[in-house]
């Protein structure tokens, strides 16, 4: 199925937003570098594009739970960047108060439930969350993101079985961006093309272009709408890149001659960028995309720093009733 030519302005909103998340997390990797945050760190750079395209889909009651790699959903939830700074930089003001840092921030006022360290580990809290849909009367659905190498994880496999056996409202995003940490995907599994894996379920599957926002909405759209309507779950592959390493200091050895290269021309940012000049809009508006979204980051950033650390006395806090 063709998705339909976006139309300039949404051409231009999803740029915007893609330049957001790409500035966020171009920013966090200074702080880091900085010594500012600490901690092993994963960027969605390269990857903005499936939560650019999945936002407007989050209903009021839905539920989201991400990988470690999951700054980008965060944002495509709602939370406030300053906030999502703050937690990466354990300021007080973060998204938990400074306790989940990088890669254990939630945002569950905004429907984001969290990331989590363990790979796949998202999906079976995610299954969880559908069948406490079921009971509560909340019309949830849950989506659940991850990598190419999730898929090979138990945990994603019984929470697929069980979504299935149990016609639950949950969509599985698989954000394949090949490398599968440091291996790439396809030297790990006989096929390496994952969504045919949910015909062993009896669910659909579909892989999409994951570099374009509008065909993330369409077709990711028709995955929620399926799970809203009591159709059960669905498995959508989403190809991407990651233009960076797996974590910060990555020296990213592995990268295959030209690989990169390759990458970059069809990133999102190149996608939009092209888009819209072959749509004749101004150089000037383009880069005002850009311009705009990095003066947000960096205030937001700015926010964060001069906000107070955690106070360790609370460290117990939220853990006993």
């Amino acid at each position: 199925m063709s998705t339909p030519a976006a139309p300039t302005e949404q051409l231009l909103a999803d740029l915007h937003q893609v330049w957001r998340m790409r500035a966020f997390e171009e920013k966090v990797r200074d702080l880091r570098l900085a010594g500012d945050a600490v901690g092993s760190i994963h960027l969605g750079i390269g990857q903005e594009a499936i939560p650019v395209g999945a936002a407007e889909l989050i209903g009021p009651d839905d539920a989201v739970f991400a990988t470690y790699r999951g700054h980008c959903w965060a944002m495509a939830c709602g939370a406030a960047p300053a906030a999502l700074f703050g937690e990466v930089l354990g300021r007080a003001t973060g998204t938990n108060g400074g306790r989940g840092g990088s890669a254990h921030l939630s945002a569950p006022a905004h429907r984001f439930f969290g990331e989590n360290s363990i790979v796949g580990a998202g999906a079976p809290i995610a299954v969880g969350a559908a069948l406490a849909g079921r009971f509560d009367g909340s019309g949830r659905v849950a989506i659940t993101v991850f990598g190419d190498g999730a898929m090979n994880q138990g945990a994603v496999h019984e929470a697929m079985n069980f979504a299935a056996a149990m016609n639950l409202p949950v969509v599985f995003v698989c954000e394949n961006n090949t490398w599968s940490e440091l291996t790439p995907i396809d030297e790990m599994v006989r096929d390496a093309v994952l969504y045919r894996r949910a015909a062993a379920y009896g669910i659909p599957g579909e892989r999409i272009d994951g570099n374009d926002p509008a065909v993330v909405r369409d077709r990711l759209g028709d995955a929620v709408e399926l799970a809203r309507e009591g159709g059960g779950p669905t498995l959508v592959e989403a190809m991407t890149a990651r233009l960076v390493g797996h974590y910060i200091g990555d020296a990213e050895q592995y990268r295959r001659p030209g690989e990169l290269d390759e990458a970059r021309r069809r990133e999102p940012v190149a996608r939009l960028s092209g888009q819209l000049r072959a749509a004749g809009v101004d150089e000037t508006v383009i880069e005002g995309a850009e311009r705009d979204a990095r003066a947000e980051i960096e205030q937001a950033a700015a926010e964060a720093l001069a906000a107070p650390l955690a106070d360790p006395a609370t460290a117990k806090d939220h853990l006993y009733v």
